[in-house]
């Protein structure tokens, strides 16, 4: 198995999932262009994707998602509150798409991958993020949610690889410049997760077991790259190896899951 990002923040998030001859990606919400750049970057042909799933509604995640399905014929996989949210957005032009419904805590098979949705807590109208297991290795995508549930625990702590969110550090939003309700949307249990969130899930984790562990979505005005580490020392993960900051601008590159 191996993972790859082509950004993660505010501007815009994918994340790529491969093993054997399945490729998929979660979430495009970049320009059909900049995607395809990203992609040529990663030295990844496009044409090898065979779906595309979505995680939620808001923009930096589904922008380029119907672009990229209908220029390729790629699939679209989302729940079914996702989609009844974009179908009300008019440019949300589905023609031309196949949309495939996913329930968050039932699996399904896309290739050589079982997938399975997570429920999460977000200000969406049904979040859902992923776990993907390939029968020798388990890796996951968890970003956008507000809080760590048990069921988030369940799904999440014996995966090899994790793109974990590390949206803000708490005293950093607290004492930024976004207007109080900005605040309470990003740091409530709706929101994103802060660094502190992050690190409690990795303390709950089998830390030996996981290969790869990128901390994603950091806010470019309430979070830096050295808040989000020091997070993970304190929640005891602090092997530089097997640690890393995705970048809004570069995501991060193939990373193989053994």
């Amino acid at each position: 198995m191996k993972i790859a990002s082509l950004g993660s923040g505010s501007k815009g998030n994918a994340t790529l999932v491969q093993s054997g001859d399945t490729l998929v990606m979660v979430d495009c919400g970049f320009s059909l262009r900049e995607t395809l750049a990203r992609l040529a970057r990663l030295g990844t042909d496009p044409a090898q994707i065979g779906a595309v799933l979505v995680t939620h509604e808001h923009g930096d995640h589904v922008n380029g998602v119907l672009p990229l399905a209908r220029r390729l014929g790629i699939p679209v996989y989302l729940s079914h509150g996702t989609g009844r949210v974009l179908a009300e957005r008019d440019r949300f032009d589905t023609r031309g798409v196949v949309l495939h419904e996913v329930r968050p805590g039932r699996t399904l098979s896309i290739g050589a991958l079982t997938v399975t949705p997570v429920p999460v807590p977000h200000d969406a109208r049904e979040p859902c993020q992923y776990v993907f297991d390939d029968q020798r290795r388990k890796a996951g995508v968890l970003t956008d949610l507000g809080m760590i549930t048990s069921h988030v625990v369940d799904a999440y702590q014996a995966c090899d690889a994790l793109v974990l969110e590390c949206n803000h550090d708490r005293d950093m939003l607290a004492m930024g410049h976004y207007p109080m309700s900005l605040k309470r949307r990003v740091g409530g249990q709706w929101g994103h997760l802060n660094n502190r969130q992050a690190g409690e899930l990795v303390a709950e984790m089998d830390q030996p077991r996981l290969q790869h562990l990128v901390l994603s979505h950091l806010s470019a005005d309430n979070n830096t790259p050295e808040h989000a580490l020091a997070a993970m020392a304190e929640a005891g993960f602090d092997d530089r190896q097997r640690l890393r900051v995705a970048s809004q601008g570069d995501g991060f590159p193939w990373l193989t899951v053994e």
